[in-house]
Order: structure tokens, then C-alpha cells, then sequence
């Protein structure tokens, strides 16, 4: 059970308090809006924060948001992907807590969680507290990849943790705060709302899609390691009915499987837009994946880098950034095999999972 779906444990946080609300679609609490649930229960809420993708959840990855207002509550929403992604100190004036409820999906590259990061930050500077309603991680029954350097550290990646960090958005939390990784050492005044009956080893098929090209659970079971594509010239799908579980390129011609991106909700440009992609189909590969393997899967990335014979230029700009380091470009160019790679990391992920266990709040997997 969510921490949204136990409204007796943070009403009384949020009694004679002024709240603003950091919250996307898919902020339910059962089958209804939180931001709905909390005015009906008499709760003072302000203002809502909307991050990547926006309030209704409809726009691309990566397209700014506009502040505006909410249709359905009256509400001013406040974007956190536009002309800036972290609340302003004016925004928080006239507020006394921030909420925070949004679903995860367990890959660092998934800007929520940079999002919640500098939502902190700003509660933070402004002495104010923030509650983190928190929601299963559907890829949390695992830890692989590498760990971020400093120097690829971007809005896809803003502290030292590997690909996939096997814990939910609370404990995450927890860990940003624990660990001092807030700018000049800042701490946030953090509560966190835990799960109930959590089991970080059980499929959870998510009520809501996260965003709009994870239509279903086995697109977000295959988000972390398809997401590396999206740093190539390799589709995975966006534009297509299948997003994150189909990927392919014109020029693969060892795929069993063809499809064509056209413009569609939430790709309204996307890559190689118009043209017929030879690959691979995944969706029926995701169960096993989920019940057997347990880590990012590099074969796909390393037979399309070699096939393909592009050279450095199968990757572009985007590519460092989503890895958070430019070794595994390297590693892959020089033909390293996926369990090479795999094992270059297992010091760094060692040492992230002694940071991880102090601050896990449910059984580990």
C-alpha cells in the first residue's frame, strides 16, 4: 500500500499547515487524485509543483512545461521542467511543507528523483520540511551499473549512485539526506510515509504509467537498460505503440522485427521519425527477465554498436551523461564483452551498497 493511501498517518502533518504538492498523473490515492483527496479532506493546499512530462503527464521527455493552472482543482501549477526545475524561493513564501508523491521506476536517469533532489535543496534553504509519500519501485529487486562520476553529473544523473539503486523514492531520499549530497552540505527537514506489505521482489504492474512511453510494466522492467539506447542513433521505440520494448535501427538487418516512428502523444518528434527500423521485440523477454536475470542487459547495446559499424559516431552527445561516465563508451569500443563490463563495476557497487543498507527501511531483497 502506498504512503498516499494512508492519509491517517500524514493528515495530522498536514493539519493548519500551508501545503504545495509536487505531483504528476500519477499521484493517486486508490482511485482518486491526490490532489482531489487532499482538498476534500479540508487539507490547505497551495500550489502544485509538476515535473518532467507535466501535471496530466502528456508532454515529451524533455519538452518544457509552462506554468499555468489546473482544470480540474483551480489550482496554480508551478512547472519544475521549464525555465527552471527547482522551486524558487518565492514559490515556497507563502507554504509551510512541501508534499511530495511521485512513482519512480528505479533508474537514475529517470529525473524524478533529480527532481525530488532539488526540491530538498530548496525546502532546505528555505527551513522548510518536506513529506515524501512513498510508492513501490518496480525495479527494485536489483543494483547493477555503473556509479555516477562527478563529472557526468546532470539532471539525469545527480549523485554518485549506479544505473539501477534498488531502493524506493523514500529511501532514496533518505540516502540524498544521510549522505550530505545537497549543495554546502545542506539537510532538509525529511519525513518520509512508508509502505505497507512492501516486498521489493514482487512484480508490481503499475495502476498509472509512470510517463507516457512506459505504457506498461514491461516497458518500465526494461526501461534501464533500453533507456542507454536513447545516447545512440538506435530506436527504442518512441513514436510506435510499443515504446521501451521494441528497439531498432534502418540499418540492423539481423532483426526479426520491423516498425516505423511517427509523431505521436508524448513523442512528437521522435527519432528516426518516418523510417522503417529493423530489431528486436522484447516484450515477451521482460518476465524472464524479471524472474531470472536481475541485472541491465548490455548484449542488445553491444551487437547493435558492432553490427551497426558506425564507430564512435553509433553514440552521441547524450550517451556520457545517461551512462554518467564515459567508460563504458570506451568499453564497448574496444569490444569488451558485456560480462567484462559488468565486472569492472562490482567494486564501486560494493562500496554503494554499504551506503545503501543504512538507510533501506524494508527487508532487502
Amino acid at each position: 500500500m502506498s504512503g498516499a493511501c494512508q492519509p491517517s498517518l500524514y493528515l495530522p502533518l498536514l493539519e493548519g499547515r500551508r501545503i504545495g504538492l509536487i505531483a504528476n498523473h500519477a499521484s493517486m490515492a486508490g482511485t482518486r487524485h491526490l490532489a482531489d483527496s487532499l482538498l476534500a479532506l479540508g487539507v490547505d493546499l497551495r500550489k502544485i509543483f509538476a515535473p518532467e512530462h507535466g501535471f496530466r503527464g502528456l508532454a515529451d521527455a524533455g519538452e518544457h512545461i509552462r506554468d499555468g493552472r489546473d482544470t480540474a482543482t483551480g489550482l496554480p501549477v508551478i512547472s519544475l521542467y521549464g525555465a527552471r526545475r527547482k522551486p524558487a524561493a518565492e514559490d515556497l513564501q507563502d507554504l509551510d511543507l512541501l508534499l511530495f508523491d511521485l512513482q519512480d521506476v528505479g533508474a537514475r536517469f529517470y529525473t524524478y528523483i533529480s527532481t525530488l533532489s532539488l526540491a530538498m535543496e530548496a525546502a532546505a534553504a528555505q527551513g522548510l520540511p518536506l513529506l515524501v509519500l512513498d510508492r513501490p519501485n518496480p525495479n527494485g529487486f536489483y543494483i547493477d551499473g555503473p556509479v555516477l562520476s562527478e563529472a557526468y553529473a546532470s539532471f539525469v544523473g545527480m549523485h554518485p549512485v549506479p544505473v539501477v539503486y534498488g531502493m524506493t523514492i523514500g529511501e532514496y531520499a533518505l540516502m540524498v539526506n544521510g549522505e550530505y549530497w545537497l549543495p554546502d552540505s545542506l539537510q532538509c527537514e525529511l519525513l518520509v510515509i512508508g509502505l505497507k506489505n512492501y516486498d521489493r521482489n514482487r512484480i508490481y504492474p503499475l495502476p498509472q504509467r509512470p510517463s507516457p512511453n512506459l505504457p506498461g510494466w514491461q516497458a518500465v522492467y526494461l526501461y534501464p537498460s533500453l533507456c542507454l539506447f536513447e545516447g545512440t542513433v538506435v530506436s527504442v521505440g518512441r513514436g510506435t505503440a510499443e515504446p521501451f520494448t521494441i528497439y531498432g535501427h534502418p540499418g540492423l538487418k539481423s532483426g526479426t522485427y520491423t516498425f516505423t516512428p511517427f509523431p505521436a502523444p508524448g513523442a512528437a518528434h521522435p527519432p528516426l521519425e518516418g523510417q522503417e527500423c529493423h530489431g528486436y521485440r522484447l516484450g515477451d523477454y521482460a518476465e524472464q527477465y524479471r524472474e531470472h536475470e536481475a541485472h541491465l542487459n548490455l548484449e542488445w547495446l553491444c551487437n547493435a554498436y558492432h553490427e551497426l559499424g558506425m564507430g564512435d559516431d553509433f553514440f552521441n552527445a547524450y550517451f556520457d551523461k545517461l551512462a554518467g561516465t564515459d567508460v563504458l563508451r570506451q568499453q564497448i569500443m574496444k569490444g569488451l564483452s558485456p560480462e567484462a563490463i559488468r565486472q569492472s563495476w562490482a567494486g564501486e557497487l560494493e562500496a554503494f551498497k554499504g551506503i545503501r543498507k543504512k538507510y533501506l527501511l524494508y527487508e532487502d531483497f
